[in-house]
C-alpha cells in the first residue's frame, strides 16, 4: 500500500471514529443537552455576603450526598492555580472548629490535579473559580493517562466549580482579612419524589478500556450486595443501560463499520483495542451489551432482576478479554451456573445479523437522550438517580449515600443506616458456585459485597480453582478430605488411592493401575506382557498387581523378572557350613586365649610393676601392729 493509500485509510478511520462517537446524537443535535448537577453553597459570614449560590459538582472525589459541611474559605497567597504540590507539608490543615475549603483559580492543569494537590495539602473541600463569566460546566476526570490514573481514584474530598463573579467576591473578602465561612450542602442535590428510588447505571461490557473499565467493574463488584438487598426489599428499581452508536449510511458497507456494528450499521461500539487489525471487534462488545440487557430483562420477568449483578460480575471474572474468554460460549456457562433460561435470553436478543431494528438496542438509544430534568448521557460510566446524574467517584459507600438521599426523610431502609449486610445468596442453587457433592464443601461465601465464588480452606486444606466450575484440594493434608477428590477403591481387604500426601496437588493412579487419577482401572500385567516374561514362568493377574510362578522348585525374583534355584547345590551348602563352623571355632578359641592365658600374663605384669613402688608394704604393716602392742607390756 502506497503513502497516499495509507493516508486515506488513516483519514477514513478518524472520520469513522468521529461518526461512531457522535452518530447517536446526530438525529437529536437540536434537542441534546448536558445537565450540570449542582450543590447549594451558602455564605454564612460575613453578614454582608450572606446568600445562596450554585456550584457544579465535580465528577470525581466524594460529594457528601445527603449531608453538608461548614468550613472557612482559604485562598493561597501564591500558586493559586494549584497545579503543583503546595509547600509546607499541610498548610491548609483544618483549624478547629471549622474545616478548610480551598479556593483555586481555573486553568493551567486538570481540575482533578488541582483537587488532588489541595487534598494532599490538608484541604477538606475545593472550590474552583471560573476565569470567565459563563454557564457552569461539570469538572470531569482527565483522559486516561498514567499520571492521572495514579491519583484520580485517591481523591476523597468534594469539589465544585463556581462562577467568576462569586469567586471574585470571595477573593475580595479574603483580601480584606475577613473570615469567610460557607456551607456546602448536598441535601437537596438528589430528588426524592416518593418512597422508592429509581436509578440507572450506564456501563459497558468492554473490559479493555483502561482505568474507566476497571472503575466500572470494581464498583459493580463492591456495590452488588447493597444493590441486591435494596432490590429484593422493593426499595429501589434498578435498570442497567448500555450506550451504542450508529454508522452513517454512506459507510455501512465499509470493513470498519462491519467490524464495529451489528444489524447493518444500526448499533455500534468502538474497537476495544482501538486497532481494527487485531483482538476483539466493536461488534463483539455490542453482542455482549445486548446479552446483558436481555439477562436483566428476562430475570426481571421472573422477579429475579438482581441476578444481573451476579451475571455481570461472574462474566467479568470468568470471561474477560484479558484472558481471551470473552465469548458467547463462556457467557452461556455463566448463565447455566446462575440458572438463567438461555433460550429466552437468545430470543430476547433477536437476530443481530438481520437488516432490521433491534427493539432492545433501539430503546437504549432513545433513553440515552435526556428528557425533562435529566440530561443526555455522554460520560461512561454514569449513574442516574431519580433522574439526576450522580457526580463523583463510583465508590460503594458514596453511591449508597447518594441513593439513600433519594428517599424521603425517615423512609430510608435499614441498609441506609447500617453497613452490615447478610445476603444469604448461597441458599439458592449454591449461588452458582462450585460445590463438592460428596463432602458438601462449597465455594460460595456471603459477604457485604454479596456472594462471591472463592475456593475454600477446610480443616487446614486449601482448595484452588476458579470457584465456579472447579476447586481442587491442595497441600499435604488434602487426602484427608474426600480423598483429595481423587479415585479410591477397596477390594478383598486391599485399598488403593490415587491421592498421595507426598504430592501437593493432582491425582495419579498408583502402580498397577492406569487412568487420569479420578478414575483408575487395574492393569492386566499378564495380558499386556509387562511382567513375568522369564522362561517357563506362569502369570496370574490380581487386583492392583500380579502373581508369577516359576517351573519346578525355582524362586521368582520380581525385581529382575527371573527365576533362580530355591535351595542351591549340596556341595555349596556343605562348603558354606564348613566356613561357618571354622569362623565360629576361631571366635571361641580367641575368647579362651584372652580369658586365661593373656589375662594371667597381664595380671603378673601389673603385680610386678606395683611391687616396685610399694616394697615396704609388709614391713610397714608389721611395725604398726608392734607399736600398738608395746604399752601392754609396760604395764
Amino acid at each position: 500500500m502506497n503513502n497516499a493509500s495509507l493516508m486515506a485509510s488513516s483519514s477514513l478511520r478518524k472520520l469513522l471514529a468521529l461518526f461512531l462517537l457522535l452518530g447517536i446524537l446526530g438525529n437529536h443535535v437540536v434537542h441534546a443537552r448536558f445537565v450540570v448537577e449542582t450543590e447549594s453553597i451558602r455564605v454564612l459570614s460575613p453578614l454582608r455576603m450572606r446568600g445562596k449560590h450554585d456550584g457544579a459538582i465535580g465528577n470525581f472525589g466524594v460529594p457528601d450526598y445527603g449531608g453538608f459541611i461548614v468550613g472557612s474559605v482559604v485562598y493561597p497567597d501564591k500558586a493559586s492555580f494549584g497545579c503543583e504540590p503546595f509547600e509546607g507539608g499541610k498548610p491548609f490543615k483544618p483549624r478547629f472548629p471549622r474545616l478548610t475549603v480551598l479556593l483555586l483559580d481555573r486553568g493551567g492543569c486538570y481540575f482533578a490535579l488541582k483537587v488532588w494537590n489541595a487534598q494532599q495539602a490538608g484541604a477538606s473541600a475545593v472550590l474552583v473559580a471560573d476565569t470567565v463569566e459563563e454557564p457552569l460546566i461539570t469538572m470531569d476526570s482527565p483522559e486516561e493517562s498514567n499520571d492521572a490514573d495514579a491519583y484520580i481514584e485517591k481523591i476523597g474530598i468534594p469539589s465544585a466549580l463556581i462562577k467568576k463573579s462569586f469567586g471574585d467576591s470571595l477573593k475580595e473578602a479574603l483580601k480584606n482579612k475577613e473570615d469567610v465561612v460557607i456551607k456546602l450542602d448536598w441535601r437537596e442535590s438528589m430528588p426524592h419524589p416518593d418512597q422508592r428510588v429509581e436509578y440507572e447505571f450506564w456501563t459497558n461490557s468492554n473490559d479493555e478500556c483502561g482505568a474507566r473499565c476497571d472503575e466500572q467493574m470494581d464498583f459493580v463488584k463492591s456495590f452488588k450486595g447493597h444493590a441486591q438487598i435494596l432490590e429484593k426489599g422493593g426499595y429501589t428499581l434498578f435498570t442497567p443501560h448500555y450506550i451504542t452508536w450508529y454508522c452513517p449510511q454512506a459507510f455501512v458497507l465499509t470493513s470498519q463499520c462491519k467490524s464495529q456494528c451489528i444489524n447493518h450499521g444500526r448499533y455500534c461500539a468502538p474497537d476495544p483495542e482501538k486497532d481494527f487489525g487485531e483482538g476483539y471487534e466493536g461488534k463483539d462488545v455490542v453482542f455482549e451489551n445486548l446479552r446483558q440487557l436481555c439477562v436483566h430483562r428476562v430475570a426481571n420477568e421472573s422477579n429475579r432482576s438482581w441476578v444481573w449483578w451476579d451475571f455481570v460480575t461472574d462474566f467479568h471474572i470468568r470471561c474477560s478479554m484479558k484472558n481471551k474468554r470473552y465469548s458467547k460460549e463462556c457467557a452461556e456457562e455463566v448463565m447455566k451456573s446462575l440458572d438463567l433460561p438461555i433460550e429466552k435470553i437468545q430470543k430476547c436478543m433477536g437476530d443481530p445479523l438481520a437488516d432490521v431494528e433491534n427493539e432492545v438496542l433501539k430503546n437504549e438509544q432513545i433513553v440515552q437522550v435526556g428528557k425533562g430534568s435529566r440530561g443526555d448521557v455522554t460520560i461512561l460510566p454514569t449513574l442516574v438517580i431519580n433522574d439526576a446524574q450522580y457526580r463523583g467517584k463510583l465508590e460503594r459507600t458514596s453511591v449508597l449515600k447518594a441513593i439513600c438521599s433519594g428517599f424521603k426523610e425517615s423512609t430510608e431502609p435499614a441498609v441506609c443506616l447500617s453497613g452490615d449486610l447478610e445476603t444469604n445468596e448461597c441458599l439458592h442453587n449454591n449461588g452458582g458456585c462450585w460445590r463438592d457433592k460428596h463432602s458438601n464443601i462449597s465455594a460460595c461465601k456471603d459477604t457485604f459485597r454479596g456472594r462471591v465464588c472463592e475456593c475454600p480452606a477446610v480443616n487446614g486444606v486449601q482448595y484452588k480453582g476458579d470457584g465456579y466450575t472447579s476447586c481442587e484440594a491442595y497441600g499435604p493434608a488434602r487426602c484427608t478430605i474426600n480423598n483429595g477428590g481423587c479415585w479410591s477403591e477397596t477390594r478383598h481387604g486391599l485399598t488403593f488411592s490415587a491421592c498421595s500426601n507426598s504430592e501437593l496437588s493432582g491425582c495419579r493412579c498408583p502402580e498397577g493401575f492406569h487412568g487420569d487419577g479420578h478414575k483408575c482401572e487395574d492393569v492386566n500385567e499378564c495380558k499386556e506382557r509387562t511382567a513375568c516374561q522369564c522362561n517357563g514362568c506362569s502369570c496370574k493377574n490380581t487386583w492392583g498387581g500380579y502373581e508369577c510362578k516359576c517351573k519346578g522348585n525355582q524362586l521368582y525374583i520380581k525385581e529382575n523378572d527371573t527365576c533362580i534355584e530355591r535351595h542351591g547345590s549340596r556341595f555349596a551348602l556343605f562348603l558354606t557350613f564348613l566356613v561357618l563352623v571354622a569362623v565360629a571355632g576361631a571366635g571361641i578359641a580367641g575368647y579362651v586365649f584372652y580369658k586365661y592365658r593373656l589375662r594371667s600374663y597381664m595380671d603378673s605384669e601389673i603385680m610386678a610393676i606395683m611391687s616396685q613402688y610399694m616394697p615396704l608394704d609388709n614391713n610397714h604393716h608389721n611395725q604398726v601392729q608392734t607399736a600398738e602392742a608395746e604399752p601392754l607390756r609396760r604395764t
